[in-house]
């Protein structure tokens, strides 16, 4: 960590060379801590509203017991994704709050309790095959302090199970949208409700599926309005996503409150 710059900008400060935004605006850019073999970017808790989080796939066992003592040690929540069952287990277990959600391959440590957001964000999955992918969207909203409503096995194949359910797609703020073979249910959700759809495809599927390609063209090509669309398999983009529309909207409720309260 860059400890001389931070004091520097500080003592700046105090003694009135800058201004408190212009102190700010520095500060938001710093410290990140080197390892050596990664630079864990301690605040982007003050830039993005939340810290870092830690891609396991390709990184050894050792790096990511690193990489998670130096969040832990700032008392951060830890979310770490596409992380298999055999590094997990690899892992020390010394950090109190550890979770392995062996479905989503995810790992978890709340340090910090967060009140859970008043908006929901639905996520849905077309089969029970697209669940490891949405639990991975779900767990990623909940960790970045969402309320999340789970409702799978609704594609259309029983598009019935879906109409059910109408009352919890108009409920929720956002909606994940998660499927594989053909693609077809964030189009069909963002035809019955004003929500924002957020569609990710899965790479769930027989042969001319080519691994969630065809899901994905068929979401970027849906004809209903009000849909965006992430990666194949990319649950966590979704989640984070959804995340800041929820807070976003959040944020612009409760300025209204206040100022109807005002008035």
């Amino acid at each position: 960590m860059d400890h001389d710059r931070i004091a520097q900008v500080l003592e700046d400060y105090k003694q009135g060379r800058v201004e408190l935004q212009q102190a700010l605006n520095e500060l938001r850019h710093l410290p990140f801590e080197d390892l050596g073999y990664a630079k864990i970017d301690h605040h982007r808790v003050l830039r993005q509203g939340h810290p870092e989080v830690i891609f396991a796939e390709d990184k050894s066992v050792e790096q990511l017991e690193g990489i998670i003592d130096a969040l832990w040690q700032k008392g951060c929540n830890i979310l770490a994704t596409r992380l298999s069952a055999d590094k997990y287990r690899a892992l020390p277990q010394r950090w109190p709050g550890l979770e392995y959600h062996a479905l989503a391959r995810v790992l978890t440590i709340r340090q910090k309790e967060l009140n859970p957001s008043q908006g929901v964000i639905l996520v849905a999955t077309a089969g029970t095959s697209d669940i490891r992918v949405a639990e991975e969207a779900a767990i990623t909203a909940e960790m970045l302090g969402n309320t999340v409503d789970r409702l799978y096995d609704v594609g259309v194949a029983g598009i019935h199970r879906l109409l059910a359910h109408q009352a919890r797609l108009e409920k929720a703020n956002v909606i994940i949208a998660v499927a594989g073979m053909e693609g077809a249910l964030p189009s069909i959700i963002a035809g019955l409700t004003d929500k924002p759809v957020l569609a990710v495809p899965t790479s769930v599927g027989y042969g001319a599926s080519f691994q969630g390609l065809s899901a994905l063209l068929a979401m970027l090509n849906s004809c209903a309005s009000g849909v965006a669309v992430f990666n194949i398999d990319n649950g966590f983009g979704a989640g984070y996503f959804a995340s800041r529309l929820n807070q976003q909207l959040e944020s612009l409720l409760n300025q209204n409150k206040g100022r109807n309260q005002h008035e």
